[in-house]
């Protein structure tokens, strides 16, 4: 192969992964926010569960 050729093929690669880097990093960003997102929900969730359990009786309780 020549040496113009062979360097010719090499930038072409380089520049077709650096592009796919770019969009795996992109892809990541996205999925991340995601995930943050999600995270807040389960928080928010298990927080309203133990208020749930926790909330004080309405009435209480009668001896007879």
């Amino acid at each position: 192969m020549h040496t113009d050729v062979h360097l010719q093929l090499h930038a072409l690669r380089a520049a077709e992964l650096r592009t796919e880097a770019d969009r795996f990093r992109r892809s990541r960003v996205g999925a991340r926010t995601h995930g943050h997102l999600r995270r807040l929900l389960g928080w928010f969730l298990v927080d309203l569960g133990l208020r749930l359990v926790h909330r004080p009786h309405v009435r209480p309780a009668r001896i007879a």
